[in-house]
């Protein structure tokens, strides 16, 4: 969508997602930042093979954590779909690592 010539430019946001089922009882923020720290949590993200999920909505929820700060309950759907997606994602490679037919 066209910017209006007189409207800011979007900064963009990132928000970076830890979680450790042993250890914790929901995902945390690990990284937060609009522009160019946003940028480069993304680029980490890609140079370290993390899938990057884009949802202005819920990365506005997130950016008002604290670091090291739970997700509000209010997210855990949402976390938990794209939380299922990747370990999806990381069983296929695992697999196709060990030769395992898909």
């Amino acid at each position: 969508m066209p910017r209006h010539p007189y409207q800011k430019p979007r900064f963009q946001k990132a928000v970076a997602l830890r979680y450790r089922p042993d250890r914790d009882q929901a995902p945390k923020v690990s990284a937060k930042g609009s522009g160019k720290v946003a940028e480069k949590i993304i680029q980490l993200a890609r140079d370290h093979g993390i899938p990057i999920h884009e949802d202005p909505a819920l990365v506005e929820v997130l950016s008002q954590l604290d670091l090291h700060q739970e997700i509000p309950p209010t997210v855990y759907v949402v976390v938990a779909e794209i939380l299922a997606f990747v370990y999806s994602l990381h069983q296929r490679w695992r697999d196709r690592q060990r030769g395992v037919p898909s």
